[in-house]
């Protein structure tokens, strides 16, 4: 049997690997999809057992005869022994021709190789990828920081917090050039491919960047990261007994606690301020920074001299203070602005801290993710707001003409009345139809006297239950 030991700094395995129950069973599942997860897992496992493949990786030097300050190299590598590729090879269902082209020929030291065609192709390096949920956990594992049980609450917490958001980038078009040498003619092509695209990629925000500018300024020592990971060992002492829990904090908080002190007595609020350029209007300047709502832009100086205030405006979703440039936070400072007219009352197009939205007769629409409320035009506004009050008026069950205020409606939990901005539930056994007036305004006299007074609400029956049962053995 073979031992497998983590590569993994102190690492506390979650569980250990899936395995069959039995090796000798090949086969499992009741469907397709089931009998090809059990094939999977028995190959892997297997494969687990069995010797490490041997591969004799070569590279082949290929002088030029007309010159001696270039040469050609070919890179591959053959199996001298299987192992467990026998078995399971990650690659087997993904091979491609250019994988097989890695199998380098037979050749031998001084031999001469005939000229087929040299293909010459541009290439452009990609940036560095950006981590999936995935590929951080790995990262953390392989840094030391953190264990199973906290990996997710890391993940989760770094997204509730909008340090990072999930996001496609879609990439630029560059265009490639390729050269082909073959049969003594030079051919030349161009391919346009796409560079830096990724999908569903952990994406720092600006509040991300400013909270990390702010932590590596003030908590350098705690930003470390093997400063992190000596306090995960230290941890793992202290559970074998090694280490005094107490003497570990003590070692700890002191510091920590005079640098906090010392960062709020001296530290100015971040704003992570950026100034872009001056308006030619004006002739103000223009600043992108982080505002109480989030990142924006800022016409105008804080403290004017004039006595007049600067103007604000909420960036896009799709824009970040770090990339806007001057153009595009000019433009932002046209919102909010005139659609035109509906049944006598303005359409107003705006952005604000959770996108962009329509006002009219001082209800709030949400524009969908297609359109833009710089050039959204009057027709469109008009069919995205008859839309929205054709589903609010489809959630109507009953009016009162005497009193407008009183609705009874379809919720997402059920029907219920509305008065004013309070929603009263209508309780299970009763007809939400058949209610009148009268029964509605009691039972939102009922529905507020419990929230002043819930210790008089009714007892639910798991709690009769327990009552009856007290001093029964």
């Amino acid at each position: 049997t073979r031992q497998y030991t983590t590569r993994t700094k102190g690492a506390q395995e979650a569980h250990e690997a899936i395995r069959p129950t039995s090796m000798e069973r090949h086969q499992a599942g009741e469907n397709e999809a089931q009998r090809k997860l059990y094939e999977l897992i028995w190959k892997r496992t297997m494969a687990s057992q069995m010797s490490d493949a041997l591969l004799e990786k070569t590279t082949i030097t290929i002088a030029i005869s007309k010159t001696n300050h270039y040469h050609f190299i070919s890179r591959g590598e053959v199996v001298i022994f299987d192992g467990f590729l026998k078995v399971y090879s990650e690659s087997v269902d993904e091979e491609t021709d250019e994988m097989n082209a890695e199998i380098l020929p037979p050749v031998s030291t001084g031999d001469e190789l005939k000229e087929k065609s040299i293909t010459a192709i541009q290439k452009f390096t990609p940036p560095p990828y950006r981590y999936t949920e995935a590929s951080l956990v790995k990262k953390l594992e392989e840094l030391g920081i953190g264990r199973p049980s906290t990996y997710a609450p890391i993940i989760s917490t770094i997204q509730k917090r909008e340090y990072v958001e999930k996001k496609d980038h879609a990439g630029i078009e560059k265009t490639a050039h390729i050269l082909t040498l073959k049969n003594g003619k030079i051919k030349e092509e161009t391919k346009v491919e796409k560079w830096g695209a990724e999908k569903g990629k952990l994406t720092p925000t600006d509040i991300g960047i400013l909270v990390t500018q702010f932590l590596m300024n003030n908590f350098e020592n705690i930003m470390d990261y093997q400063f992190t990971a000596r306090v995960e060992k230290e941890f793992d002492e202290i559970a074998e007994g090694k280490l005094k829990w107490n003497k570990m904090i003590q070692r700890f908080y002191w510091p920590f606690h005079e640098t906090v002190v010392k960062t709020q007595q001296t530290q100015e609020k971040v704003k992570g301020e950026r100034l872009l350029g001056v308006d030619p209007v004006s002739g103000k300047n223009v600043y992108a920074k982080i505002g109480r709502y989030g990142a924006m832009v800022q016409l105008g100086e804080s403290k004017d001299p004039t006595g007049q205030k600067p103007r604000f405006a909420s960036l896009r979703k799709n824009q970040s203070i770090e990339t806007i440039t001057l153009e595009e936070a000019l433009s932002l400072f046209k919102l909010p602005r005139s659609v035109g007219m509906y049944m006598e009352k303005e359409i107003i197009a705006s952005t604000g801290r959770f996108g962009p939205y329509l006002l009219y007769n001082s209800v709030f629409y949400s524009l969908p993710k297609d359109e833009d409320p710089l050039v959204i035009d009057q027709e469109k506004a008009i069919q995205i707001i008859e839309e929205k009050n054709r589903k609010e008026a489809a959630k109507i069950i009953k009016t009162f003409p005497e009193r407008p205020d009183v609705v009874i409606q379809n919720g997402r939990y059920g029907p219920y009345i509305k008065i004013g901005n309070e929603n009263i539930p209508i309780p299970k056994k009763v007809a939400p139809e058949s209610l009148d007036l009268q029964q509605c305004l009691e039972l939102q006299k009922k529905y507020l006297e419990s929230k002043a007074n819930p210790s008089e609400m009714k007892e639910t029956p798991a709690q009769k239950k327990k009552s009856k049962s007290k001093g029964k053995k």
